[in-house]
């Protein structure tokens, strides 16, 4: 049973409201800390959540594809946003860091960059995700061909890396890392095994067509 199809003419506005109800909450919470109305230290909170908010949307973008190949549903479409907003929470969690709770203090952010692990595997993880954000694009697809779908897989582990980076930044790693975790591995665990899956799925179904790739094309 197929979802009712999301007429063609609003898919480009679905897109654009996607961005927005996704920037909501760092908006959101920036407002709260900035008004004073942040029980606690403000500027950790708001760095923390926006650490977990782009946990939160490289999963969904990493669940377009499962999604598809088990129930069929289609939502290709907005896996370059769910990857686009997961790139500018990583970015905005560093600025965070760097801007409110560090003040450029660039020696100590150093300091913190070679001795804790945590930061060490989160700032590779940004880095490594930098590319992936300038080349999702129509103009990326078409230079680098199948470089690109190679290049693109480097999401995995960097969700991965992302998953690492926050449960190694608790002192005790409770249920809420153990679950983003979890789903994580699950998430890698399903592409290990989504040929064999697939195989057999277009053995019942031989006029399935042409899979999409991991990373959305930029429509």
């Amino acid at each position: 049973m197929r979802l009712p199809a999301l007429p063609k003419r609003y898919h480009a506005a679905s897109i654009w409201a996607l961005y927005a109800l996704g920037l909501l909450p760092a908006a959101w919470t920036f407002y709260l800390g900035a008004t004073g109305q942040l029980v606690g230290n403000p500027v950790k909170i708001f760095e923390h959540l926006l650490g977990e908010w782009a946990l939160r949307f490289l999963i969904l973008t990493l669940l377009i594809s499962p999604i598809r190949d088990i129930f069929g549903i289609n939502w290709v479409r907005y896996r370059r946003a769910l990857g686009l907003l997961a790139f500018w929470y990583v970015a905005m969690h560093f600025l965070a860091y760097m801007i409110l709770d560090k003040r450029l203090a660039l020696d100590v952010i150093a300091e913190d960059i070679f001795k804790r692990w945590f930061i060490t595997i989160g700032m590779a993880a940004f880095v490594v995700l930098i590319p992936l954000a300038l080349t999702s694009n129509r103009w990326s697809i078409r230079k680098l061909g199948a470089g690109w779908v190679r290049l693109h897989r480097l999401i995995y582990p960097i969700a991965a890396a992302g998953a690492l980076h926050y449960c190694l930044s608790v002192k005790v790693i409770g249920p809420e890392q153990l679950i983003y975790a979890g789903i994580i591995a699950v998430l890698i665990g399903w592409r290990l095994v989504r040929p064999r899956f697939m195989a057999r799925k277009r053995g019942r179904r031989p006029q399935y067509g042409k899979l999409a790739t991991e990373i959305p094309r930029a429509d």
